[in-house]
């Protein structure tokens, strides 16, 4: 063992521990809530999830909230308690987390390769209403043999096609139909559908150009559809869609699972979307990042301590919440820069509200949401799959 090895273990334990103390508690005032913290506006929250609903109401789809957004199995069963089907995530360990939490159908809108991996897949189908995509004839072989190792049990297994997106999937038509054939021959895996996500779709701009991108992306899932039913085979869901298009797929007739997410919380870069269609419900901002200023130069700059390991900026910048011309213009580890541009002082230790550029990774960061109704604190929801990336 090295000395420096050596000298830390020698150390005494003087630290406290790491979570002794937490940013706020059920019933607290809004402004004595510690920051960095990531806040929920249970009035707006609420106000998504219904908006949501009555938006889809009378189409034939059913949501499938994407809980990658939130990762908190409480949200997931407050989606299903409002008329989702089940949820979908990206990852094993989400997945786990989720049924864990109470959520008993889950779909892994996403493909699982390695053996760890699979039989973990194979053991969660055993106690819950699990489903898989698979794009390789490779992960079908994998997925059956870990079924028949775990022992009972069926799984769900969708077949993804590229509807667009270019990232996973078989091109559309005959391939996906000949990987649906070598599922439905495995005695424990159930062909289940098609996966068509159009994730790039959620944030062009132009809602015209939206619409357009999901006619085709419908176009193709249509075909696939047609082909397996030519070749005799069943194709019983059509799923993906998202925020910024799931009423396209909704009213399509060619889609019946919804897998939007993101309606729950909102962002930045959502809101630079275009929304000009009447029938598009306006969902409300509800997470916040919450942060403190502490430092400013008076008439030029105020700098919170909200930073990158607190708002992801893969979408941009954080906007403030307020109406005014201060813009938050530059980020650092723990740091963001407010340049005033003729907006009025901050104070030190003002407090104020972020609108993070994406919401998911944001989520990620951090360990609670700390729910508010009007200026109190109500409850405080643990974000449960924080980190569940493998």
């Amino acid at each position: 063992m090295s000395s420096i090895a050596s000298t830390r273990h020698d150390r005494p334990a003087t630290r406290k521990p790491l979570m002794s103390h937490t940013p706020a508690a059920v019933g607290m005032h809004l402004s004595a809530v510690d920051t960095p913290a990531l806040l929920v506006d249970l009035d707006a929250f609420e106000a998504n999830l219904r908006q949501m609903q009555q938006a889809i109401a009378g189409f034939g789809a059913q949501l499938r909230a994407h809980a990658k957004t939130h990762k908190c199995p409480t949200i997931a069963l407050a989606q299903i308690a409002h008329g989702a089907v089940g949820v979908c995530c990206q990852k094993v360990s989400e997945a786990e987390a989720l049924v864990d939490g109470g959520v008993e159908d889950v779909l892994i809108s996403n493909e699982v390769v390695g053996p760890t991996k699979v039989a973990r897949v194979a053991a969660l189908a055993q106690r819950s209403k699990l489903s898989i995509c698979v794009d390789d004839e490779q992960q079908i072989t994998a997925l059956a043999d870990a079924m028949s190792a775990a022992g009972n049990g069926t799984l769900d297994v969708l077949v993804e096609i590229d509807v667009g997106a270019k990232r996973c999937g078989v091109q559309p038509g005959a391939e996906a139909v000949r990987l649906a054939e070598l599922i439905s021959v495995q005695p424990q895996l159930r062909f289940a559908g098609l996966q068509a996500y159009h994730g790039s779709a959620q944030h062009v701009r132009s809602l015209d150009e939206r619409r357009a991108v999901i006619a085709k992306a419908a176009e193709l899932a249509a075909f696939t559809r047609d082909c397996l039913q030519a070749a005799g085979i069943e194709c019983p869901k059509i799923t993906g869609a998202g925020t910024g298009t799931f009423l396209f797929e909704a009213g399509s007739s060619v889609y019946n699972e919804l897998q939007a997410g993101s309606y729950v919380f909102m962002d930045a870069d959502y809101g630079a979307n275009e929304w000009s269609d009447s029938s598009f419900p306006r969902f409300k901002n509800s997470l916040f990042v919450w942060t403190t200023v502490m430092s400013r130069v008076p008439g030029v700059r105020a700098v919170v301590d909200a930073g990158l390991k607190s708002s992801s900026v893969d979408s941009g910048l954080p906007l403030l919440a307020e109406q005014t011309s201060a813009v938050y213009s530059n980020i650092s580890d723990e740091h963001g820069v407010i340049q005033l541009n003729g907006a009025r002082d901050y104070e030190l230790g003002e407090k104020l509200k972020l609108i993070p550029g994406h919401c998911d990774p944001t989520v990620n960061m951090h360990d609670q949401l700390i729910c508010y109704r009007g200026d109190r604190v109500e409850a405080i929801w643990p974000v449960t799959a924080r980190g569940c990336a493998w």
